[in-house]
């Protein structure tokens, strides 16, 4: 038997495929990336893309069920608020082929913008959740959901956290299973969500939920481990693989695959077989809640916390007082806060932006949150994705109608999130006549999730030339006549096209376009600057861009040339001229 080293995206992906699903889409987001990234190796039998947005992911996964294939589609937790809307009435609907929504929580926000527990979306939509614990169980399971949702006639959520799509375990392969694909037919009844044939649907939602709950209780994802009777838990996912470690090894376990819903009946049988019944669960008390609720008593989240991921040693110090030993080695960690690459384009907008007193700037979610970071410090609020422009409409109204019309509003997306939901945003400044500025910050990729092609890039998923659609076009499109597209690296031309925002009696929009460094196919001028000591007066002006390669040292400034790649961007604030690019005259 051949073994393999995989993360639980890669065997996510390996599933899939394994699964005979044709169609998959989603857009990028950590911890979920990787799960399409690691497609396109199968694109000879299945088709997998970037989508604009969650939302619009999830509905074209839900028409491949639809046409008879079996469909993924892939997100970060906070990608299934903007998908619920098609979720929610995919679940009354149903389903003609499996399909499964990957949702993949982040407990202790590593990268996200909160930590909510997704388990809730499948019972308030009324769906099928299945969670693995490792990556073997990533692709058995898998291949276990799709047969769930032919079976039971819905979608089902697939939820995995950051350390399930990350960590890396073995796992064996399996042939691929060609699923037949049935004729399409005309069903409108099942599938147009008309309020009449909605009301006829949402009684077969509940039978089949109520069917689903007796199926729990046999499957073979929900299984007991039977070692004591002193002490019980009932776990799942990767919370499963925590208490393992910590309880004694007389403990019994109730593993759950299958989470929603609850099989009561075989929790009622583990209950009776343990003197002491523990739930562990990360974060929010989702199965205690139902099973306190039966009546069934146990211990939870009077010990465990529902904030932030669990590990073993915080486990263990919850439930009984334990602390982990630790061993003092006298090294201390040099503090690394977050910051924007070196070259990175942005920094030359924010950087022209902190020096407005009276700009309210309101970000988003990319690469370009970190505008908000010291020194430079030009962000004032981030909420969601596309939240820069609306975000920013509303703060410009509630200025205007409480007379600070001193105060000049610029709402910030990437490129990526203009298609994901900055469009809608920006037909709301022109339509609703918003005295602001929405700017796009178009790096030429989505950056902050390692570099995914975007309805603007020109490229698909799986490498295939497209059309680049164009922001500028888009804009125009909207209303908006002064569209002013400037090299952001180039500070006066920045500043200039900022004042000239600001000026226009036409509604106008910022484009700050060059593309991140970080992209391999396109040829980049790369350089080094470097320091003159004796011009150097020890300002620190040059710090203010808050770039990595500038530091401080000895009442002189300092630029590391490994970091280094000539953007010019603190030579171009240095009051003396004692920053020069090699090579520049």
């Amino acid at each position: 038997m051949k073994f393999h080293l995989l993360s639980g995206n890669e065997a996510i992906a390996r599933g899939a495929y394994e699964a005979g699903v044709k169609f998959c889409s989603a857009y990028p987001g950590t911890p979920s990336t990787e799960i399409l990234e690691n497609l396109p190796q199968y694109q000879d039998v299945l088709h997998c893309e970037w989508a604009p947005n969650e939302k619009v992911a999830t509905e074209a996964a839900y028409g491949a069920c639809v046409a008879g294939v079996r469909s993924l589609c892939a997100m970060k937790h906070v990608g299934l608020n903007v998908a619920a809307d098609a979720l929610f009435t995919a679940a009354y609907n149903g389903v003609n082929k499996g399909m499964v929504l990957i949702s993949a929580d982040d407990p202790s926000m590593h990268s996200s913008q909160n930590e909510q527990d997704n388990r809730y979306y499948a019972r308030a939509a009324k769906v099928a959740m299945v969670e693995p614990s490792d990556s073997q169980e990533c692709i058995d399971f898998l291949k276990e959901a799709y047969e769930i949702s032919e079976k039971f006639d819905m979608p089902v959520i697939f939820r995995t956290t950051t350390r399930v799509s990350h960590s890396k375990s073995l796992v064996t392969f399996s042939e691929r299973i060609e699923q037949e694909v049935p004729s399409y037919k005309r069903n409108t009844k099942k599938y147009v969500c008309a309020p009449a044939n909605a009301y006829q649907n949402h009684p077969k939602v509940e039978k089949n939920l109520k069917a689903l709950e007796e199926y729990g209780n046999t499957c073979k994802i929900n299984k007991m481990e039977l070692n004591g009777t002193r002490i019980g838990v009932i776990t799942a996912s990767i919370a499963y693989e925590y208490a393992k470690d910590v309880f004694p090894e007389d403990a019994s376990f109730l593993k759950l695959g299958l989470t929603n819903p609850l099989p009561m009946q075989l929790i009622r049988s583990f209950a009776a077989k343990v003197d002491k019944l523990y739930i562990v669960e990360e974060l929010e008390g989702f199965m205690e809640e139902q099973i306190k609720a039966a009546g069934i008593p146990c211990i939870g989240k009077e010990l465990i916390s529902n904030m932030y991921e669990l590990n073993p040693q915080r486990l263990e110090k919850m439930l009984f007082g334990k602390e982990a030993p630790t061993k003092e080695i006298g090294i201390e960690a040099v503090s690394r806060p977050p910051a924007l690459c070196p070259g990175c384009p942005h920094r030359g907008f924010f950087y022209v932006m902190s020096k407005g007193h009276d700009f309210v700037v309101t970000g988003d979610i990319g690469c370009y949150t970190l505008g908000a970071a010291p020194p430079l410090s030009a962000v004032d609020t981030c909420l969601c994705m596309g939240g820069g422009f609306s975000m920013g409409m509303g703060i410009a109204k509630a200025f205007n109608l409480t007379g600070q019309k001193d105060k000049k509003v610029f709402g910030v997306v990437g490129d990526s999130t203009f298609f994901h939901s900055g469009m809608t945003g920006a037909a709301e400044i022109i339509y609703n006549k918003g005295h602001m500025i929405p700017v796009v910050l178009d790096n030429s990729i989505t950056g902050m999730t390692g570099h995914q092609e975007n309805p603007g890039t020109g490229f698909t998923l799986e490498g295939e030339i497209a059309v680049a659609i164009k922001i500028e076009d888009v804009l125009k499109s909207f209303g908006y006549k002064n569209i002013i597209i400037v090299d952001p690296q180039n500070l006066k031309a920045m500043q200039k096209a900022v004042d000239d925002a600001l000026a226009s009696e036409e509604p106008a929009a910022i484009i700050a376009r060059r593309p991140c460094l970080l992209i391999k196919r396109i040829k980049h001028d790369i350089g080094q600057c470097s320091v003159n000591a004796d011009k150097c007066i020890g300002c620190r002006k040059c710090l203010s861009v808050g770039c990595p390669a500038v530091f401080f040292k000895d009442k002189k400034s300092h630029i590391d040339p490994i970091q280094c790649v000539g953007c010019t961007v603190c030579a171009q604030i240095c009051p003396v001229g004692a920053i020069t690019r090699k090579g520049d005259k």
